[in-house]
Order: structure tokens, then C-alpha cells, then sequence
């Protein structure tokens, strides 16, 4: 899932750069308003999960809310992201099976309380809040005339490429 997720992501960041930071900016009735809002948020809550997984750096700074949607400015997202995607999929596949035994604790900003979870289900988290949010940039893309790439699993490159 990590090398999909990185897939996925270079096709829609280049996609949504080619528009104008208007466009990227402009609401469209999405959860998190606009394109670029919604990725800010999906970097911001990946960036988050991962330093939960590997122990490194967390997001920007302890937002929540609505503020996570506003954490990245559109230069930001593009430098990031790649580095994010490949820090994602260094550690998937750092992983073994007893990575995803136990249970894995944090402290909640959002709600204000410690919490515990199944490390195995955290991960399917990651994953598929990406999805989720993905989906929602990928409508905004599409209405506003681009062409996607594949979605499907089955059609994903054995390596994605570097971004350019």
C-alpha cells in the first residue's frame, strides 16, 4: 500500500499543479473545502501517523481541526510529499510480521486523551485515510476536466518513478 499511495500521489500532485494555486485553493464543498485543503490535511494526519510508526519527526505543529487544512502552503506540499511517500514506504518495508502485533498509544490532540490501539489496525489507518481523502481530491480533479491515471491496484507500476 505504500508504493500505491506514493503512485497515486505523484499523479495527482502533478495534476493539481498544473492548475493555478486559485483553482487549487478555491472551495468545492469538500470536508476540507478545497484541493489544496484536503491535501494539506492528508499530509499533515500522514506525516502524523507515521512519527507514530517510526519514531521520527511529527506534522508542523500540533493542529487540529480545521487548521490541518492549512498547515502546508502549495510549495511546501510539493517539496514534501515526495519525502513523505518515501519515508512511508521505507518503513512499511522495514517492517516484519511482529510490527504489527501489540498495541500502539498516543496522545490524542483532537481529544484530548491518551488512546490505544491495535498497531495492526493503525496501520490500516494510514492507508485508508489516504484512500478516503485521495477519493475526495480525485472528484475535484475530475470536475474540473483532468484526466486521472489508473486507480486499480492491478494496473500500478512494479516501481513508481521518481517525480520530476
Amino acid at each position: 500500500m505504500a508504493r500505491y499511495n506514493a503512485w497515486q500521489n505523484q499523479w495527482m500532485f502533478q495534476a493539481a499543479d498544473a492548475l493555478s494555486q486559485e483553482q487549487r485553493d478555491a472551495d468545492r464543498g469538500a470536508f476540507w473545502g478545497s484541493i489544496q485543503g484536503t491535501l494539506s490535511h492528508l499530509m499533515w494526519g500522514d506525516t502524523l501517523w507515521i512519527s507514530r510508526f517510526d519514531g521520527g519527526e511529527g506534522p508542523v505543529s500540533a493542529l487540529v481541526g480545521s487548521d490541518t487544512a492549512t498547515a502546508y502552503d502549495w510549495p511546501a506540499l510539493m517539496a514534501g510529499r515526495p519525502q513523505l511517500d518515501a519515508r512511508i514506504a521505507a518503513w512499511a518495508w522495514s517492517t516484519d510480521d511482529s510490527d504489527f502485533e501489540g498495541d500502539l498509544t498516543w496522545y490524542s490532540g483532537s481529544l484530548k486523551r491518551d488512546m490505544t490501539m491495535s498497531r495492526a489496525i493503525c496501520v490500516m489507518q494510514i492507508f485508508n485515510h489516504q484512500t478516503h481523502h485521495r477519493g475526495q481530491v480525485h472528484q475535484m480533479l475530475t470536475s474540473l476536466g483532468v484526466t486521472p491515471t489508473d486507480t486499480d491496484i492491478p494496473f500500478m507500476p512494479a516501481e513508481v518513478p521518481e517525480w520530476i
